[in-house]
């Protein structure tokens, strides 16, 4: 019996007739949330990174050579607002990771690339982060990783439609 069974009981006694088989799936979540949150968090701070930060170099790295692309493309593929984009940007730049280039056809149209110090950090904290991943799904079968995956697809589809 974990935490969340007993407050589940607590609420069986007061209330019976609630079902609280939702409160226990998101307390669940909520709790595994917080613990992961940590373990990425440490992850990324061995790289001087924040997740947004590790997460615009993420983004940059998977878009393929030459690593760059627009604001306006960054902000459709991380779902964040433009001023909460721009911190971002001024951080990683003012690093040294990230530089912004103007158009030579539209000195107002403006990308966003990797310099080769961001490429260097990314490319070396995505294969830990992948790592610590996998140490984190560790207790879930082969069997269970694939279903748990399908479930919270499912799930996510329902809120966000396909994409």
């Amino acid at each position: 019996m974990d935490d969340i069974d007993k407050v589940a009981a607590q609420w069986n006694k007061e209330k019976p007739q609630l079902d609280t088989q939702p409160m226990e799936i998101f307390g669940r979540m909520m709790r595994l949330q917080k613990h992961l949150g940590v373990e990425i968090a440490a992850c990324h701070k061995q790289y001087g990174l924040t997740f947004g930060e590790f997460d615009v170099l993420a983004t940059l790295r998977r878009s393929g050579k030459p690593f760059n692309l627009t604001p306006s493309a960054l902000l459709s593929s991380m779902m964040l607002t433009s001023g909460a984009m721009t911190n971002r940007l001024d951080k990683l730049q003012a690093k040294d990771l990230i530089e912004r280039v103007h158009s030579t056809e539209d000195r107002r149209s403006v990308s966003v690339g990797l310099t080769d110090k961001g490429f260097a950090i990314i490319d070396t904290a995505i294969e830990e982060h992948v790592r610590v991943q996998h140490k984190l799904v560790q207790q879930l079968s082969d069997t269970d990783k694939p279903e748990l995956n399908q479930l919270l697809k499912t799930w996510l589809t329902s809120f966000e439609g396909q994409q």
